[in-house]
């Protein structure tokens, strides 16, 4: 019979049994440093701020300006109380939207709160297509309603117009046609 042989430490790669002196821990003077409360920061609101148009614009005086976005289109949006007019990058909006159901979405906000002082709206919008466009412009026209009366957040939200549609394309992924489409299967 073979004995058994103890295999050393220093075999297996953990080096030789080293033996861990105790320390007592150094004392540390500790000093409480008392910083003073934060003091509540008030944000400004958003107010009605003082427009600096540039030229080619109608409308100046005081503005409530608000962003909206679908897909890719984004809108930035300029509602002036106490005017009227719909200007969407410099043209009538019966211009820019030639179909009338653009002009219902983009409205559909106004129409459907029916604010009892009237408003010009400006809006520049890029990117996406134009029922995208269309969209973004509503998500605008809604923000920038509550801005104006917080009361109006209620009624707009239970209509969706406050919430970002956040449905967007999906992504093209490696080895298919689209995002899901994929390439005709050939047996042979």
């Amino acid at each position: 019979m073979k004995e058994k042989k103890e295999i050393s430490p220093r075999l297996i790669g953990l080096g030789p049994k080293k033996e861990v002196k105790k320390v007592a821990p150094k004392k540390v003077k500790a000093e409480i440093v008392h910083k003073p409360k934060k003091e509540a920061v008030k944000l400004p609101t958003k107010s009605l701020e003082v427009s600096e148009v540039k030229t080619g614009s109608k409308n100046t005086g005081k503005y409530l300006e608000a962003v909206g976005r679908r897909k890719t289109a984004i809108a930035r949006v300029r509602l002036f109380p106490g005017q009227s007019g719909f200007i969407v990058n410099g043209k009538e909006m019966e211009k820019y939207f030639s179909h009338p159901a653009f002009h219902k979405t983009v409205n559909s906000p106004i129409a459907r709160i029916k604010p009892t002082e009237k408003f010009a709206i400006e809006v520049k919008v890029n990117g996406g297509g134009i029922n995208a466009q269309a969209e973004a412009i509503r998500h605008g026209v809604s923000r920038a309603l509550v801005i104006f009366d917080s009361e109006f957040k209620s009624r707009l939200k239970k209509l969706g117009f406050i919430r970002r549609d956040p449905r967007a394309k999906e992504r093209r992924k490696y080895g298919l046609k689209k995002a899901r489409k994929a390439p005709q299967w050939a047996k042979r």
